[in-house]
């Protein structure tokens, strides 16, 4: 009877860790990293931009990404239009306000669906206000091994947001600047 506990306790201490096995850690790599967006210009042409630098921390778990989790920092400061004037009136206090909230910040509540078509529910935190978004996710990918021999991953997650709903640039009402944004993040993440 003492054997088959031992047996079972043995059999349960396995089994937790290979559950715990399941999930692993993956961190954003800032240098190949990036958010896009897209938004309406008085109702005629798309502005887009970029904003760099995005880090941040995945909890992977590939046989269950419920139990999967995204926290992750976008820094306003290196936004680029590729208009130096228009670039400085979005860091200012008008739109992103980059001396007060230097960081767009993502922190996700829910992970369903399968690799290739995932959504994340998460919290979205934009100049100070905080609202709920879903991002559509492609991917990961299969995990390979860089240069360094690092296990590296990727994915592309996309949503739209209304700049109603985060008070974003209140000033610029339609159609001088259209309420919603497109978002795409491409981000590339290595294996801790």
């Amino acid at each position: 009877m003492k054997t088959r506990l031992i047996a079972l306790a043995a059999s349960a201490l396995l089994a937790t860790g290979i559950a715990a096995a399941q999930t692993s850690t993956w961190t954003i790599d800032p240098a190949h990293s990036q958010s896009n967006f897209e938004i309406r210009h008085l109702g005629v042409s798309n502005v887009r931009g970029s904003i760099s630098a995005v880090s941040g921390k995945i909890e992977w778990d590939e046989k269950d990404p419920s139990k999967s989790s995204v926290v992750a920092d976008i820094d306003t400061t290196t936004i680029n239009t590729t208009a130096a004037a228009r670039d400085q009136h979005l860091k200012s206090p008008d739109f992103f306000n980059v001396a007060q909230y230097p960081t767009i910040h993502f922190q996700s509540t829910k992970v369903t669906g399968t690799v290739g078509r995932l959504k994340v529910e998460g919290n979205l935190t934009l100049a100070g206000v905080t609202k709920p978004v879903v991002l559509d996710v492609d991917g990961p990918v299969a995990p390979q091994k860089n240069q360094k021999g690092t296990l590296i991953s990727g994915f592309e997650a996309s949503t739209i947001i209304k700049r109603a709903d985060f008070n974003f640039g209140p000033k610029f009402a339609p159609p001088a600047l259209g309420d919603e944004v497109k978002i795409t993040i491409d981000v590339e993440m290595d294996k801790q």
